[in-house]
């Protein structure tokens, strides 16, 4: 008999078997993701005691589950509460996929809402087309997108050649005020149309401090003569997915030119400098694969990205409305 309950820790095993099922499959398409045999049980302990978890059952076997974070207030900026699922928080079996995922979302989103949980947004292998069907199918639109490459560097053609010589430099952490003015332009670009991410002057000078503070390594692109930077690349050894922390990969969190020194293969030499200097770094010889993510309707990140990279998560998003809220209570 089929039956949809909510999530508990009798079913973590079953789902972390499901989820790292899940992830190979993606794997068997994206070649270059790490190899993970298995999700640590810790980190389904918060989705089996916040009780806005769901799971299928066929009597006692796992056909699905779909679980969140316990949820924030004033997700992207907005008055709304928000969840995210991220993608080791769901999966489902290969048959029937997409009308179980449905009938997942069905029961999940209903206690989402009787919580007041109005962004709901759930990260989805980009291969997985079942899935991302099912999604869309429920109102989903695509926000963000992560990608890896293999740590090696690539052949370019810069149109036109940059009338300029192009010097690479990896910036200390001490020093990382230099690129100030161009994380400025980058929280001013994701402000305009179509991002419309827009934050505060206040908003950005933390989000600025909080950045210059962060654990990374910084790269800066410089044309002979100027004295500031006109691109930079940021790396941490984390990202926005549990695949992120394997020790074998490294995750681009920050990048930007300048929109007045793009299409001269600035950003294309900043990449392969910095894939060099990765590689021939003793603490990271071992890394064999380059993260980013990025948000999809950033058009010139996302034209950028997916020439060198390949998409391997999409995260969605659905923005309940007001009046469902109310209803619901």
């Amino acid at each position: 008999m089929i039956k949809i309950q909510t999530f508990n820790e009798t079913h973590i095993e079953d789902a972390r078997e499901l989820a790292i099922d899940c992830y190979n499959e993606e794997r068997h398409v994206v070649t270059a993701l790490p190899y993970i045999n298995s999700i640590p049980a810790a980190a389904y302990e918060e989705f089996a005691t916040n009780g806005l978890g769901v799971v299928m059952l066929d009597d006692d076997n796992m056909l699905g589950f779909l679980c969140c974070h316990t949820p924030w207030d004033g997700a992207f900026g907005t008055v709304a509460k928000g969840t995210f699922v991220p993608v080791h928080a769901h999966g489902a079996v290969v048959e029937n996929k997409g009308n179980i995922y449905k009938k997942l979302y069905q029961a999940a989103a209903d206690v989402w809402v009787a919580n007041d949980i109005a962004y709901h947004t759930i990260g989805l292998y980009a291969h997985d087309n079942i899935a991302i069907e099912a999604f869309f199918t429920c109102g989903f639109g695509s926000r963000c997108v992560d990608a890896v490459r293999p740590m090696a560097t690539f052949e370019y053609i810069a149109k036109p050649a940059s009338p300029t010589k192009l010097i690479f430099n990896e910036i200390v952490q001490s020093d990382a005020a230099v690129l100030r003015d161009l994380r400025t332009a980058l929280n001013q670009h994701l402000g305009e149309s179509p991002c419309f991410m827009r934050s505060s002057q206040a908003q950005e000078e933390d989000w600025i401090v909080r950045a210059e503070g962060r654990d990374s390594r910084l790269y800066a692109a410089y044309e002979s003569g100027l004295v500031s930077p006109v691109a930079f690349i940021e790396v941490t050894a984390d990202g926005e997915n549990f695949a992120t922390e394997d020790d074998t990969m490294l995750n681009i969190c920050g990048a930007f030119c300048l929109p007045t020194h793009r299409g001269k293969g600035i950003m294309q030499g900043l990449l392969n400098y910095v894939i060099t200097q990765l590689k021939a770094g003793d603490a990271t010889k071992n890394i064999t694969c380059l993260g980013v993510d990025f948000e999809s309707f950033n058009l010139s990140s996302n034209a950028f990205w997916l020439k060198h990279f390949t998409a391997y998560t999409y995260s969605v998003t659905r923005r309940i409305d007001e009046c469902a809220l109310r209803r619901h209570g």
